[in-house]
């Protein structure tokens, strides 16, 4: 089923979902079942799997010239889909990004999916390449989500790579997007993220999942903002709980994102990192709760991979 279908189903119910990491290289599956096994209490209509580009370290070679070495890879992200589909009965959401590939390897991976009846995607321009002198550069064709978003729904319509004339065969996918309540990093300024938010609605985008916040009052301005402009489609919230003292430096450094002055204050008096997880549970209910009560259709968590804060605040707030 699609998303819009659970969105639209649950009939202004706050559903709940989850977004996982693939496993590492040498890791088990198993390990990642094991995390989300607790977490189907909680009903999740549909679960993300994100998508890894490669890292490339360079290694001299005998001859003294330098070899590109993968570092880092998390292998498998149609394939996780595919075993939590069976493992679970749950829908999944395969993410998608530009860089790396030619739309003809996009292409191939979107049939793949639709072989798989995997009929969701989140569809994103993926983290910026870390190793800008690699091959990896002319390789990618495509700069932005949108063009991502425009392949997908040519392809719903049955229009495919290198053909002319009209495909008996059309995907169903529905598109998912990002969007961004303090604004794309890129952008210079939320008016000009909106105009290339509603540019990826316009060309067949269904929902949009918003990337993390601290303060719900940034994310109802969004939603406020996007219904201004013409942005009609879902608006699910995203929520990342708190687990380390260390990430009120990380995180505004990844992501962009203001932390709340009161959530700071509590995170600093903290002494381990133990005591910054109950603060971060505490704050992710509260936020919650909140964004339940206001009618959000749903609210989705960043878990990376792991289970137990997620699990404190689901069975607070469902």
């Amino acid at each position: 089923m699609k998303v819009t279908e659970h969105l639209a189903k649950a009939n202004g119910k706050t559903l709940f979902s989850i977004e996982i990491l693939p496993p590492q290289k040498g890791k088990t599956i198993d390990d990642l079942f094991s995390a989300i096994e607790p977490l189907m209490e909680f009903k999740p209509p549909f679960i993300d799997v994100t998508y890894h580009r490669e890292e490339i370290m360079y290694k001299k070679r005998s001859d003294g010239l330098m070899e590109e070495v993968p570092l880092r890879k998390r292998p498998g992200t149609v394939g996780i889909c595919a075993a939590l589909k069976g493992r679970f009965n749950v829908d999944t959401v395969p993410h998608l990004v530009c860089g790396g590939f030619t739309p003809e390897e996009t292409e191939d991976a979107l049939f793949t999916l639709h072989y798989l009846g995997i009929n969701n995607l989140l569809l994103l321009q993926g983290d910026a390449d870390k190793n800008p002198k690699t091959s990896d550069a002319p390789k990618s064709s495509y700069k932005y989500a949108s063009d991502l978003v425009n392949q997908v729904s040519k392809m719903n319509k049955g229009h495919f790579l290198h053909e002319e004339t009209e495909n008996e065969l059309k995907t169903n996918f529905c598109i998912g997007v990002a969007g961004y309540p303090e604004k794309h990093f890129t952008a210079p300024n939320l008016k000009t993220d909106l105009k290339w938010l509603k540019n990826k609605v316009d060309l067949g985008a269904d929902y949009i999942v918003t990337q993390m916040f601290f303060d719900n009052q940034k994310f109802f301005e969004f939603v406020d903002k996007c219904r201004k402009a013409g942005i009609n489609v879902p608006i699910i919230p995203g929520i990342k709980p708190l687990d380390s003292k260390r990430q009120l430096e990380l995180l505004p450094k990844m992501f962009y994102i203001d932390l709340p002055d009161d959530l700071v204050d509590e995170v600093e008096k903290c002494k381990t990192d133990k005591d910054v997880k109950e603060v971060g549970i505490k704050w992710a209910i509260q936020q919650s709760l909140e964004l339940k009560k206001a009618g959000t259709p749903c609210l989705h968590y960043y878990t990376m991979s792991k289970s137990a804060s997620t699990i404190a605040i689901a069975k607070e707030v469902f």
